[in-house]
């Protein structure tokens, strides 16, 4: 079978390998579609903090696929069942998980860095990281269940972000969109922004999702937008999403006294935020990371409702045998969500 191999940083090649064979307590998933995104790019490019993933590695957490061949003890699957993995694997018994909080596990792995990963045409799976899709979810859009369960879990577990809010995404990357996509679908009012880099392809891609954007290099910048979309008052909820150092304390300058801040992208150095002004004002800065059980079906409903524009999303003109150019057009923001195709 094919598989997208990691063989050094910045490369990647795809090689044959022998398919699995599932144990007695798993399944094993012929795999439809699988996403890249910004964790993967830094493990593409064995950024700091991503140099513990044993090379080669078969790549990959976020796929969709099709139940094939069922373990001898696994209970509650039949064959052709559509599924998808939660990829972030918790213990079960440190004190988060017995916490209730099994996102933030002292001692998970995930698809793709601690085992082999999804960009593969099979892979096997324990039944309890797995959740079936509903019918009316095509497999090419469950792929990005993952990444829209951090976007429900962003929006709809830990921020206040209600109907008619005005809220404002900081960076138009895969989780940023998503993150837009579903605050809109709550009913916000939502503004994304980037960077003129972005201005190519991803800003008009979440403009075509029907979300108004803004280029903060531009002439005016996002000052404008605080003061006609929020009369000046500033943005009830902000999401940084950038990724980058900077973007928390541009988030507390445009949100309200009394307002939130939502970090999920994680800041790629030491961030520096001018306090003062957040606590006079009453800031609030909360922080979002990973997803549960329940923010994976949340994310499931959304696309089965179609809240999400997941066509638009979903960039398939990436093939399998060159994986190197989706992740260098990542990287150079010449794409938003590329997928791998292995049935189709």
């Amino acid at each position: 079978m094919k598989a997208i191999v990691q063989t050094g940083p910045r490369s990647v090649e795809t090689q044959e390998r022998d398919a699995p064979s599932p144990a007695a307590d798993e399944l094993l998933v012929k795999v439809h579609t699988a996403g890249l995104c910004g964790s993967d790019a830094h493990a593409y490019k064995y950024d700091g903090g991503y140099e513990w993933i044993p090379i080669p590695r078969v790549m990959g957490h976020e796929y969709s696929g099709e139940v094939v061949e069922i373990g001898t003890d696994v209970e509650g699957f039949v064959e052709g069942q559509k599924v998808v993995e939660e990829p972030i694997h918790d213990c079960g018994h440190c004190f988060q998980c017995k916490n209730g909080q099994p996102n933030v596990c002292q001692n998970f792995s995930i698809t793709g860095m601690h085992r082999d990963g999804a960009y593969t045409e099979y892979v096997t799976v324990a039944p309890e990281h797995v959740h079936a899709v509903p019918d009316a979810v095509p497999l090419d859009h469950a792929a990005i269940t993952e990444p829209t369960s951090i976007a429900t879990r962003a929006v709809l577990t830990r921020s206040n972000a209600t109907p008619g809010d005005n809220v404002l995404v900081e960076g138009p990357g895969p989780i940023g969109v998503l993150v837009a996509a579903v605050a809109d679908s709550l009913g916000a009012n939502v503004v994304v922004s980037g960077l003129e880099q972005d201005t190519r392809y991803r800003l008009p891609l979440v403009e075509e999702l029907g979300i108004e954007t803004v280029n903060v290099q531009s002439e005016t910048g996002i000052d404008d937008y605080v003061d006609s979309l929020t009369d000046g008052v500033g943005f009830d909820v902000v999401f940084d999403a950038t990724g980058h150092h900077t973007g928390v304390g541009t988030a507390t300058e445009v949100t309200r006294k009394g307002g939130q801040v939502v970090v999920v992208g994680i800041p790629n150095d030491t961030s520096e935020v001018s306090l003062t002004p957040v606590v006079r004002g009453e800031i609030s800065v909360d922080t979002s990371y990973g997803s549960t059980w329940t923010n994976f079906e949340q994310a499931l409903r959304l696309m089965e409702r179609g809240e999400i524009a997941v066509d638009k999303i979903l960039d398939t003109s990436y093939s399998v045998d060159d994986p190197a150019s989706a992740f260098e057009a990542f990287l150079g923001s010449e794409t938003c969500k590329p997928v791998f195709q292995f049935d189709y």
